[in-house]
């Protein structure tokens, strides 16, 4: 049974409970993401309860009558005291997301956070929410290509690079823009029951559910520029994965001692050989899935992995889900 949260997390009634119609605040600033801003209209406007009546109330608000969206100039009727009346704010992303942000959406943000608003972004738009203080000591994601950036800027979060989205209860995250899609029916999930968020996903043309906890895809940090003693093994080991490597394989093509290797790689990737050659065999498990019919034996085979069972239990611990769940998902995408 969905619960509208409150602030701290404290529960008040299930909104199907309440009879009330549930308000949504969708902010635009200059520079906003205009698939990011659409993406709230239109996945909680397809919400429906029983009788076509309307879930939620929905409406873009922003601090000045016209906004600039790259190709767009968009007017805007509503200003920010909309933020004040909203059940739930949903703040999407903007193209440069460190830009300023006018001192009054930070002060209407944080004055909705204090009243108890739940507050969501979608992909960058946690930088907003960021520069306004309020994701510090939780976890929280962004798109992937920003998430360092975001950790950098403000290491009071607990950034996840690695997942859909993060729901803390009053403030939520998204990953990448369709990352926003998942976060907006998890919402209408928890406010109204699967029945509701099933008929809106449909309307939507998308799964109900891609677990929050799903890695949005396996990525690298990339060597340090101050070193690069091992961009030539990184390359052999992207092409080798199929052999059934070693640590000792791996030191002697780098021409190191292990010790030597291990505190190179550290010092450079921040992780370790063994882990970094996992990660690169699920990187292409995950091309794979997305982009073949091969079996799931073949592709165990293909990517270096010596058993079927030791593939799946690998793939599920790093990104999340079987290998069949994340073809399930993603394959679509990609044909």
């Amino acid at each position: 049974m969905g619960m509208v949260l409150g602030r701290r997390g404290r529960t008040r009634l299930p909104l199907r409970e309440t009879g009330m119609v549930h308000r949504i605040a969708v902010l635009a600033c200059d520079g906003v993401v205009a698939f990011d801003m659409f993406t709230p209209v239109e996945i909680f406007g397809r919400a429906l309860l029983s009788g076509a009546q309307q879930a939620y109330d929905v409406a873009l608000c922003a601090p000045t009558p016209e906004i600039d969206a790259g190709s767009l100039t968009l007017h805007i009727p509503e200003r920010l005291q909309r933020l004040a009346a909203a059940d739930t704010i949903i703040v999407p992303g903007r193209t440069d997301p460190l830009a300023p942000l006018p001192d009054t959406v930070i002060a209407a943000l944080q004055q909705a956070h204090a009243r108890g608003a739940r507050i969501a972004s979608i992909c960058v738009g946690a930088f907003t929410l960021a520069a306004a203080g309020l994701l510090d000591g939780l976890r929280a994601t962004t798109h992937w290509v920003a998430a360092g950036e975001l950790a950098r800027r403000y290491p009071k979060i607990q950034v996840d690079a690695a997942v859909l989205f993060v729901d803390n209860g009053q403030m939520l995250t998204s990953a990448g823009a369709a990352a926003g899609i998942d976060l907006c029916l998890h919402m209408i999930r928890q406010d109204y029951g699967a029945a509701v968020a099933a008929h809106a996903a449909k309307l939507a043309v998308m799964p109900l559910v891609r677990d929050g906890g799903q890695a949005q895809f396996i990525v690298h940090a990339q060597p340090t520029s101050a070193g690069r003693t091992l961009e030539p093994l990184l390359w052999w080991v992207e092409a080798n994965t199929h052999r059934p490597l070693t640590l000792d394989d791996l030191a002697a093509q780098a021409q190191m001692g292990r010790r030597t290797l291990t505190r190179h790689f550290h010092k450079e990737t921040g992780t370790t050989p063994m882990l970094w050659l996992n990660r690169v065999r699920l990187r292409q498990a995950q091309v794979l899935l997305e982009t073949t019919s091969l079996s799931m034996e073949v592709i165990a085979s293909q990517v270096g992995f010596g058993s079927l069972t030791t593939f799946r239990d690998r793939f599920k611990a790093l990104v999340g889900v079987s290998p069949r769940s994340y073809r399930q998902t993603f394959r679509g995408q990609h044909g």
